[in-house]
């Protein structure tokens, strides 16, 4: 079992997703290369951002896939942003068809982190203060209280540009009133099991929360049950 995964950040995604593989499929191994993959490996190649990565990295990545042979699922990664997750899956899928793109015998999985990967984040209930005392966390506390409320549907506060901004800031302020640090930079607390951990028990405490969280770890659970069959 082989997989590339192709993700949009060039610093966030990079960290987390390695460090979550590790707590989830810890049967899989990385490498460095994509030719050097061989039995139970994963190759990660972190591009530039949205819409550049539709155009220039997937198509090079799926050429290095078919003419490796060896990958199972060719794994994509990125934020809906201000888009919807059917937005930019069906943009891919047209891009795939308009070129006469062919995947061969690998199966391509699209991850939609909706609305960014910091939103997946906002799913710890652990890290919300109860009694918040900055200012920029009251307000944003009365504008949408994520331990209630699913993040995905969360919309953009007036002074943030896009919800992204605001989804980014929100987990800075609640990480700050525990006093932890997080940038996109150093993720921190993010690739520990403890906090994979509590989004797990989000997802099966609220059911219809982090619906973009979940299809990822649907996917390792598939990936699991064949590395264990």
């Amino acid at each position: 079992m082989n997989l590339y995964f192709l993700v949009e950040g060039k610093r966030t995604e990079r960290k987390v997703y390695p460090a979550w593989l590790k707590h989830l499929l810890p049967e899989l191994q990385q490498v460095q290369n994509y030719d050097e993959v061989n039995k139970n490996n994963y190759y990660l190649f972190s591009a530039e951002g949205y819409p550049s990565i539709i155009y220039d990295p997937l198509p090079n990545a799926i050429a290095d896939i078919n003419a490796n042979g060896k990958y199972n699922y060719f794994v994509v990664c990125l934020d809906a942003e201000e888009n919807t997750v059917r937005c930019i899956q069906q943009e891919i899928y047209d891009f795939l068809t308009a070129e006469k793109i062919q995947m061969g015998n690998t199966q391509l999985v699209v991850i939609i982190q909706n609305r960014c990967i910091e939103t997946w984040f906002l799913g710890n209930t652990k890290i919300y203060s109860r009694q918040p005392q900055s200012k920029s966390l009251l307000d944003y506390t009365r504008y949408y209280d994520i331990s209630v409320n699913c993040p995905e549907l969360m919309g953009k506060y007036d002074k943030f540009n896009t919800h992204a901004q605001f989804h980014e800031a929100y987990l800075k302020e609640l990480f700050r009133a525990k006093n932890i640090n997080y940038s996109k930079k150093n993720p921190g607390d993010v690739l520990k099991l403890y906090y994979l951990e509590q989004l797990l028990k989000r997802i099966e405490d609220q059911s219809s929360h982090l619906p973009s969280f979940q299809n990822f770890i649907n996917f390792c659970n598939i990936i699991k049950s064949k590395l264990n069959s």
